[in-house]
């Protein structure tokens, strides 16, 4: 799954159903004969199915999954049985007039279920298609406890089964699961498809879809690759079929097995979900339309590069996560940290002009680090034991943290011998489930070495190393250096003393790296070749921070034009988290900031962009704020000056995202120049709906929307209205919620409480709305928390509201969101709770802590 938010799952308020209670191991599912028949219209759907269950000692009582499902019958091997559904514990109990004995048996049901309007179970998208005829597509999804919703399942990732999927579709809809369709035949009126059956898989990959779409399709090797998209978009899906075609050949031979089903659809909807964009099903992934589908009159290349990097990381999910799964999810990291780090390798070897190792560093290991040093931090295996903890899991600590520690245990052992150890897992566990010991003793076989207590340090314990560089100084022709490591943290509570055996590569600038293991705070010594600038962690793949000596330090700024670019994004980085930290002066981070010239790699301006951005808001609303945006403007627009507004013939991707970035940031502290383009673009739509450059068409219009007039945001309001592409049309309505004007934020709830928008689209609108506005996004919400939940997904009930406050630089935030969450969760799920107040009362002392030099540097 590609997530685009934390979140945690419920079905009221919260469901406290204890994972740490799974399901007995007394009764196996083998195989899932399922049909259902959905209506739409109605928003209902019926089922039977017949389960094959292994019984492996001799029970009265059967337990599976079911959540908000109405069931009608149950037998087993033919004879009327019992069945009890625990609506807060998501089970059902199906109680046997006879014990059943060691052996095959059938296990059936029949039942009623609801269509969803938000993406969990089986749920409807509607939507406008581009000639104005209203649509309504269903899909599935499942991940991660959601088939329950579906069908009454053995819903957990060690069940392993097959699944014979079957359903009833109107007359010239189109229907689609994991596997392609055995026989297609008519009944009353309709059309019956029966599905293949699937190999072994757990039940959150099953998939369905139907709708009125189109299917385009190419072949790579034996394998059918399809787009499925509404009508009218197919050619869309070119881009992404392209690149699948490449990731299916790279990954067959990555993995060393080949990929085993017939076809990978990969389906797009017009929709959008406030947990994630895409989802792995096996053979069927689905993505919602702006992660698959490029259509050059409107997208960037970032959006062009967004689609390359979702594909592969849902491809590298048919190996990892569907052909070999985690046993539970505390090892969640298996799928989506693998899937991360392969996105990014796969992606990187196959368009090296993106220089994807360098931009990471910028993006994946800050985003990881920054989680992963404030208290409410976790492991990457972390033990989950509610239905909620499940949902929280899908995180950046799960996600790039597990990215980057994988980066680094290749960088470690090698390229080659890692692939090895990959192989070797795949070979001996498809079809399997496993735990993450299970992929440390292949790596160590290929290897030759442990490498498990090394990666243990950084998977069973949370937090982020300090390497500090005590001294460093040139002897007989070499360098010798003296390193201690302790705990790098944003707050007190991260800062506890923790101890990894961390891989420490250094060399002098330009010349052979060396390796050594620093462990603890004692002085550990160290030399490399030759004298000159020390460069710690070249390219950055160890995951630690690094903290020079100032000598070392002057060294770096002095030479920073003739580092690699890894290194001056990483240097950058580690300064400016030093000085939030408070282990080092902000000053340092300012000194190495006007070591970026004008003509330095895009990559490098475009982390000063970012770092700017974080460090502003640290002051919004404050004395400060128009200070610190003079001064921000006198940094950046020399640098869009150099580039310029307008896309240029023969502009690379890292200066046309550059330029995207630079418009943006520019554009969000209110540049005339920008504003005025802004606003002459916008203009220019209404006889033009392509009147904007695809480049630089998201930032203008985010410009125009953050800095509307009540004129204005009427303007986009009708355009939102008149606009029948569903995908232009989502991101109109989230604009609506970006002014900086109060009373048009006000005007922007209004439309979240009526029904003119899905919901869905609602909740999008209410998100956007807190970028400027937190504390008002959070009071609507909370005030109206029964409306704005019928908005949401299960999986983001418990960490929805409270995210919208995370933005908030007012302390009074805090108590009110306590108390909310003291009122509507339980306090096993109140970790997203926790982690917006952790945000509020970092961020104020980030900025108390910041403001002299802060201060200093704007000259006030």
């Amino acid at each position: 799954m590609k997530s685009v938010a934390t979140a945690a799952l419920l079905l009221t308020v919260s469901t406290p159903a204890l994972a740490a209670s799974q399901l007995p191991r007394t009764v196996l599912p083998a195989a899932y004969d399922i049909r259902v028949e959905p209506d739409a219209q109605a928003m209902r759907f019926t089922g039977t199915e017949t389960i094959e269950v292994d019984v492996r000692e001799p029970t009265s009582t059967i337990v599976l999954n079911a959540a908000d499902l109405d069931i009608a019958t149950a037998s087993f091997d033919g004879a009327a049985a019992k069945a009890t559904v625990d609506e807060n514990a998501q089970t059902l109990t199906v109680t046997l007039s006879n014990p059943a004995t060691v052996g095959r048996h059938k296990l059936s049901f029949a039942w009623s279920g609801k269509i969803n309007t938000s993406a969990a179970g089986l749920f409807a998208i509607d939507y406008t298609d581009n000639d104005g005829t209203k649509e309504r597509m269903l899909a599935t999804q499942f991940e991660a406890p959601d088939a329950r919703r579906f069908a009454p399942m053995f819903d957990e990732p060690s069940f392993k089964a097959k699944f014979k999927l079957s359903v009833v579709a109107p007359a010239g809809q189109l229907a689609f699961s994991n596997m392609p369709a055995a026989s297609i035949t008519k009944e009353g009126g309709k059309q019956l498809y029966s599905f293949a059956e699937t190999p072994v898989m757990s039940s959150y990959l099953l998939y369905l879809g139907m709708g009125d779409v189109e299917r385009k399709t190419v072949m790579s090797g034996n394998t059918e690759i399809g787009v499925i998209t509404r009508r009218g978009v197919a050619d869309q899906g070119d881009y992404a079929l392209g690149a699948a075609k490449k990731l299916l050949a790279y990954y067959n031979d990555y993995f060393g097995q080949p990929y085993p089903l017939p076809k990978l659809d990969m389906i797009a909807g017009p929709g959008s979900s406030q947990f994630f964009g895409a989802m792995e099903n096996w053979g069927a992934i689905f993505y919602f339309e702006p992660e698959l589908l490029f259509d050059a009159k409107r997208a960037s290349v970032s959006s062009q590069q967004r689609i390359y990097t979702v594909v592969a990381h849902e491809m590298a999910h048919q190996w990892f996560g569907d052909l070999v799964t985690m046993r539970w999810w505390d090892d969640l990291w298996l799928n989506e940290g693998f899937a991360s780090w392969m996105e990014g390798k796969a992606t990187g070897d196959l368009n090296p002009q993106w220089n994807l190792v360098a931009e990471a560093v910028g993006s994946d290991r800050e985003a990881a680090m920054r989680l992963d040093a404030v208290a409410t931090t976790h492991p990457i295996i972390r033990k989950i034991e509610t239905v909620d903890q499940i949902g929280e899991a899908f995180d950046a600590i799960t996600y790039q943290k597990g990215q980057q520690v994988i980066n680094m245990l290749e960088s470690v052992v090698g390229a080659d011998a890692f692939r090895e150890g990959v192989r070797r897992y795949m070979a001996r566990y498809k079809y399997s489930n496993t735990v993450t010991d299970q992929l440390w003793a292949e790596v160590s076989a290929a290897a030759g070495r442990d490498i498990a207590p090394m990666m243990h340090d950084f998977t069973l314990q949370a937090g982020v190393p300090l390497v500090t560089v005590n001294s460093a100084s040139c002897a007989g022709g070499g360098t010798n250096v003296s390193f201690s490591q302790t705990r790098f943290g944003l707050d007190e509570a991260s800062k506890a003393a923790t101890t990894w055996r961390v891989p420490v590569t250094f060399a002098v600038a330009g010349g052979a790296v060396t390796s050594t293991t620093v462990r603890g705070p004692s002085a550990q010594s160290a030399s490399a070749q030759g004298c000159g600038t020390l460069v710690v962690n070249p390219g950055k793949r160890g995951y630690y921070r690094t903290r020079y000596d100032a000598q070392s330090h002057a060294a770096i700024v002095r030479d920073f034009a003739s580092l690699a670019v890894g290194d001056q994004i990483g240097t950058l980085g580690d300064d400016l988290a030093l000085g939030m930290s408070g282990d080092q002066d902000l000053a340092r981070w300012v000194e190495t900031l006007s070591a970026v010239k004008l003509d330095a790699d895009p990559l490098v301006w475009t982390m000063v962009v970012g770092q700017l951005g974080r460090v502003g808001d640290l002051y919004d609303g404050t004395p400060l704020e128009q200070r610190y945006h003079a001064k921000a403007l006198d940094v950046l627009s020399p640098a869009l000056k150099r580039f310029g507004l307008e896309p240029r013939a023969g502009d690379s991707p890292l200066v046309t995202n550059l330029r995207e970035a630079l418009v943006g940031a520019l554009g969000n502290i209110g540049d005339p120049d920008v504003l005025a383009a802004a606003r002459s673009y916008v203009a220019r739509l209404k006889a033009d709906q392509d009147a904007i450059p695809p480049a630089i068409r998201r930032p203008i219009l985010r410009t125009y929307a953050q800095n509307a007039t009540p004129a204005e945001w009427e303007t986009l309001l009708a355009m939102t209205r008149a606009e029948t592409s569903p995908v232009v049309r989502n991101g109109y309505i989230a604009l609506l919620g970006l002014a900086r004007d109060e009373a048009l934020a006000r005007r922007a709830l209004d439309l979240v409480r009526v029904t003119e928008f899905t919901a869905p689209q609602r909740a999008d609108l209410l998100s956007a709305i807190a970028d400027n506005h937190p504390e008002l996004a959070f009071d609507f919400a909370a005030a109206n928390t029964d409306l704005v939940n019928g908005l949401l997904e299960t999986s983001t009930r418990s960490s929805f509201i409270v995210s919208l406050a995370s933005g908030s630089n007012d302390p009074a935030t805090i108590a009110k969101v306590e108390a909310w969450a003291a009122k509507n969760l339980p306090e096993s799920s109140r970790g997203p709770a926790k982690r917006t107040v952790t945000t509020i009362r970092n961020r104020a002392a980030y900025a108390d802590r910041l403001r002299p030099a802060v201060t200093a540097w704007v000259g006030g």
